[in-house]
């Protein structure tokens, strides 16, 4: 529910109240009403005017109706009003939820993405991340397309300047979600967590160096505080992979990048569409769709297409099942982090999406057994709480 709305309940809610009290004390009886009829004669009697000069008579006429109706039947009246307070009241508790719904929504949509992505990556040993990927946006995809042909949502129409102008953006998104794929499948899900924190440093500089957004010195603390969490858990990681990690820190500058761009690249899309805007399920359905060739055009270089044809673990029916809910769950993401910040704002956004990482990453020590000693386990929970700290900042700022 949007601002306006809760203001307007809110608003309703008073007036009703108000309008009960004043019917309760100034008119609690039938000779309170007779009373202030005789009064309002008589005014109209001393010819002086001084309701028509003060009064609209539009606003005199609701206020003479008003206390007709009363006078008439004041049980059945206060029994309305009354009935009506309790249901908006409930029925403002149940709006109220929203925000708790989306943000579980959120939460176990993000931690069953990333835990399904290392089971297909790991568990399953499937080394191509790209495909896998592929997959997982055509399923997008094709499930935004049916949304739209049943009315569900609704998308703005593509045409070549619009997809000219994000074509950009859609090259580093695709280059994010390879890296993440290749990342996750080295370092274990909570080291992965931990090092997502360097994407908000790169993004805050890049935000001081190109928009001239200053931070306050609580945002920077934090930072440093990433930076040595970062660092630290690296030295004392048990199955540190150089690869790993050179992923991991590609994809936090693509993701820092992404973040970046597609703030400026929005306005100009924006412009090339017939209504000069562009909602969210429009952005995911570009993003998904132009990544496709891309993908196909890696796959064919690197040759992965021989791989998946070739590889046992894709004749496996239950590896198709997991992938493919990795899939859904992807698009599912998107819906409930468009659903979530519709219900609240973006900095509590931002510090439940910092809060989830403490979730996944004890999920990821013990479904997966990652070896762990005390030095790094201290690490980790340094990290997580570096990561709330930055969002405790950042929404102290605004």
């Amino acid at each position: 529910m949007t601002s306006e709305s809760k203001l307007d309940v809110v608003n309703g809610h008073g007036r009703e109240e108000s309008e009960l009290s004043y019917l309760n004390g100034e008119a609690a009886s039938g000779e309170s009403v007779n009373a202030a009829y005789t009064v309002l004669n008589d005014t109209h009697k001393q010819g002086n005017g001084s309701i028509s000069n003060t009064v609209p008579n539009a606003e005199r006429r609701t206020f003479t109706d008003r206390f007709s109706r009363w006078k008439q039947s004041p049980d059945h009246d206060i029994f309305s009003l009354l009935v009506d307070g309790n249901e908006k009241r409930l029925h403002g508790s149940g709006r109220q939820s929203g925000p708790l719904l989306s943000g579980t929504a959120y939460c176990i949509s993000s931690c069953s993405m990333i835990l399904l992505n290392k089971i297909v990556l790991s568990s399953y040993n499937f080394n191509a991340g790209i495909s896998l990927m592929f997959y997982q946006n055509l399923i997008s995809t094709v499930v935004v397309v049916a949304l739209v042909l049943c009315r569900a949502v609704s998308v703005e129409k593509l045409n070549w300047k619009l997809i000219r102008v994000w074509l950009p953006v859609n090259v580093i998104f695709t280059g994010m979600l390879v890296s993440g794929m290749y990342s996750l499948k080295y370092i274990n899900i909570a080291m992965v967590t931990i090092l997502k924190n360097m994407t908000n440093i790169l993004t805050a500089i890049g935000e001081l160096y190109i928009f001239r957004k200053h931070q306050n010195q609580k945002v920077w603390t934090a930072m440093f505080l990433m930076i040595i969490s970062a660092v630290s858990g690296g030295i004392t990681d048990l199955s540190f992979d150089a690869v790993g990690y050179a992923w991991q820190f590609m994809n936090c500058v693509l993701t820092a990048s992404y973040s970046l761009t597609l703030r400026r690249v929005m306005d100009e899309a924006k412009k090339s569409t017939k209504s000069g805007s562009l909602n969210e399920v429009s952005m995911v359905l570009l993003n998904n769709l132009l990544s496709l060739p891309f993908a196909i055009f890696l796959i064919i270089l690197l040759g992965e297409w021989e791989y998946v044809i070739n590889v046992e673990v894709t004749k496996l029916p239950m590896f198709w099942v997991v992938a493919t809910a990795s899939g859904l769950l992807g698009l599912a993401i998107s819906f409930a982090s468009m659903w979530f910040l519709n219900q609240t704002s973006p900095t509590t956004y931002s510090l439940v999406g910092s809060l989830n990482k403490i979730p996944i990453s004890v999920a990821g020590l013990v479904l997966f057994k990652a070896p762990l000693s005390l030095p790094n386990c201290f690490s980790i929970l340094f990290g997580l709480f570096a990561g709330v700290f930055f969002a405790r900042a950042k929404l102290s700022r605004s």
